[in-house]
């Protein structure tokens, strides 16, 4: 047996573990310590991986999963929303920064073909690492990363012309009218596939998948559905990352979306890493130390260009004067695709091998310094902000009307523009509750406003922003902006103006608790563990656990996990204040064709099944109080219950999931 690939992938993996462990500890982006990796273990110096190609190919799956996530994440109503930013915006930060490039090249004696390869070359960013920093940050859907995936699938989409244009140059024999054409009609193929596959086509497939209630069969569908049609969009002569981009969109409106990503997320990780190592290990080291002065003055002509012209690019279109540093510094490195087309110029003898060697150097360099220039973006926007600029620059073009808050006490303040934040809003709205929004993000504030919403557009790391919105006065706070440094500030603010607010706070993990209760949140939600401990409780009731046994594993684990922090020690068994503490009333619609649709109180088992206890139930305009055993559930009906949040989930499975 040929063990020759897993010794590589081993070698892959002890590198990577050892300069992760080392970068975590001094907390620096794992992005830049695959690439470490990649240029350790490459052919330009200790050269340990020989397996070039095989590697390529795990890091295509990782691409490949990771823009099937984010299109998951992002959802094809989210992209109708922004054709502008994709199609204008793309269009402009694309023949700007190849104009831009072009000029610059004359001043280096190149030919024409030359120096408009390399404004394309230029032209590019990485969508890779670019909106897996989004994702982690919870920013895609924020005003400025809409912007950004924007301009990014623009410029994949550009990439198929690129192409045919790049063989025009090198002297292929090609007619350009045909090729033209086949492209528009493979175009109009991809829009009308995309879809009838979103609205018809894959709803009706995973319905009648997850109806069998296999997980294995489930997985195994997504894998099939997103590496197809991947294939297909390939074999259309588009990349097979925009393929699984649109597999993602075209899933994303679907009620098993979250399932899909929960299942693809555990295998994105791990192959996206092959994928930064794979472009580490084409940086030649002697050939950055021979030519040190020239990488340093191209690194940064590079950065500062393509910042410019991206950041001006996201000011015409709307933002402020911190999204567009934000959105500048995103775009300001060379992307991944721009190395299919390095290597057919070097191919076609468009640029030298000089010229193609000084690409891999910039390319590889200005990926590796993407994670600090995004995670320093705001920093120093504020601290530009200090400068006395003009203030249609720091507004920007479009700027948000000043909406008066009127004096409210008990309300709720919800901060964040996260799907979290947004889905509490509309929930709260729903029912009649009064609240206030703060929204740093001026797209997001603006339908809001629209909608009738008490709104206050600002950073709430600034108390006249908080202010603003009466925390003062509010009886619930809920912080959900994913950063902790920005919500850590905000939570210690709060409790300042407003010592009886109960905060609740929605961390990505557990590693900060104790901070952020100290600085005065009064409950923490870590989103990891709980979607964790969701899909455990979903195991148990499965293996048909007992649901006092299955509230003690919770504990446990919860204890486990949350030390001195979690609801309750183990030692002590549950009572029923305790119990009831963590209880709340549930409004669940009964969906048609669910488990419960059609059947008695008695035969749904909800009890023994869920553990929630049936309060009520509004059939129309009627109010059925204390409904008896025999009662039968119809389509439509609201159920009230009374349950913990696991326990409600389970609940909402069986009136919602089809049978």
């Amino acid at each position: 047996m040929d063990l020759f690939i897993l010794k590589q992938i081993l070698i892959i993996f002890a590198l990577s573990t050892l300069v992760n462990f080392i970068f975590t500890k001094i907390k620096i982006p794992t992005i830049v310590g695959y690439l470490l990796t990649g240029i350790l273990a490459g052919p330009h110096l200790l050269a340990l991986i020989s397996a070039k190609h095989e590697i390529e190919l795990l890091a295509e799956i990782g691409v490949i999963l990771l823009l099937f996530t984010i299109g998951l994440e992002f959802s094809l109503t989210h992209l109708l929303k922004i054709r502008k930013l994709v199609f204008f915006g793309g269009l402009l930060q694309v023949s700007l920064t190849v104009g831009v490039f072009y000029v610059a090249s004359n001043f280096y004696d190149l030919s024409w073909q030359s120096g408009l390869f390399i404004g394309f070359l230029s032209a590019l960013s990485s969508s890779a690492i670019v909106l897996k920093l989004l994702q982690e940050r919870s920013e895609l859907t924020s005003n400025y990363g809409r912007t950004t995936l924007g301009i990014l699938i623009f410029q994949d989409i550009l990439l198929v012309p690129l192409l045919l244009f790049a063989n025009l140059m090198g002297g292929d024999n090609v007619d350009i009218t045909r090729e033209i054409l086949i492209l528009s009609l493979k175009t109009a193929f991809i829009i009308g596939f995309v879809y009838v596959g979103s609205k018809w086509l894959l709803p009706m497939l995973l319905h009648m998948i997850a109806k069998t209630r296999n997980q294995e069969l489930f997985m195994m569908s997504i894998l099939l559905i997103c590496l197809t049609i991947a294939l297909l969009t390939y074999q259309l002569g588009m990349s097979l990352a925009f393929g699984a981009f649109l597999a993602g969109l075209m899933i994303s409106n679907s009620q098993y979306s979250h399932s899909a990503f929960s299942n693809i997320v555990l295998f994105k990780d791990t192959f996206t890493s092959f994928f930064f190592v794979s472009i580490g290990m084409l940086l030649d080291l002697n050939f950055v130390i021979d030519n040190y002065q020239l990488v340093i003055i191209s690194v940064v002509l590079v950065i500062v260009v393509k910042s410019v012209i991206a950041g001006g690019t996201g000011f015409i279109m709307g933002h402020t004067f911190r999204g567009t540093i934000v959105v500048g510094l995103a775009l300001s490195q060379v992307g991944e695709f721009s190395f299919i087309l390095a290597k057919i110029g070097q191919s076609n003898a468009i640029i030298s091998d000089f010229y193609y060697q000084l690409f891999l150097a910039v390319a590889v360099i200005t990926m590796a310094l993407t994670p600090f220039l995004m995670r320093y973006s705001l920093p120093f926007a504020n601290l530009l902000m200090k400068l006395p600029l003009p203030k249609i620059l720091i507004n920007g073009i479009f700027p948000l009307k000043e909406v008066d808050i009127p004096d409210i006490k008990s309300h709720l303040v919800i901060i964040g523009t996260d799907k979290s934040a947004l889905s509490l809003s509309l929930m709260a709205k729903l029912n009649n509750l009064q609240q206030v929004s703060i929204v740093f993000d001026p797209m997001v504030a603006k339908e809001k406003l629209r909608g009738g919403d008490l709104t206050v557009y600002g950073d709430a790391v600034n108390e006249p922003i908080l202010l603003k919105a009466h925390v003062e006065t509010a009886d619930i706070v809920i912080v959900s902006i994913g950063n902790l440094i920005p919500t850590m500030t905000i939570v210690e603010k709060v409790r300042r103006i407003n010592p009886n607010a109960y905060i609740i706070v929605k961390a990505k993990n557990i590693d900060n608790l104790e901070q952020l209760y100290q600085l005065g949140a009064d409950q923490i939600l870590p989103e990891k563990l709980e979607i964790a401990i969701d899909l455990f409780t979903r195991i148990l009731v499965k293996k048909s656990y007992p649901q006092r046994e299955v509230s003690r594993i919770l504990t446990h684990i919860r204890h486990l996990n949350l030390g001195k922090f979690s609801e309750k020690d183990i030692i002590n068994p549950p009572t029923v204040f305790y119990e009831l503490r963590n209880m709340s009333i549930s409004a669940i619609k009964i969906e048609p064709d669910s488990e419960a649709d059609r059947k008695t109180l008695l035969e749904t088992q909800l009890r023994s099944k869920t553990g929630v206890t049936l309060v009520a139930i509004k059939r129309d305009t009627t109010i059925i109080e204390h409904p008896e055993p025999d009662i039968v559930f119809k389509a439509n009906d609201i159920v009230y219950v009374l349950g913990k949040p696991e326990q409600v989930n389970l609940a909402y499975d069986l009136f919602s999931n089809p049978t």
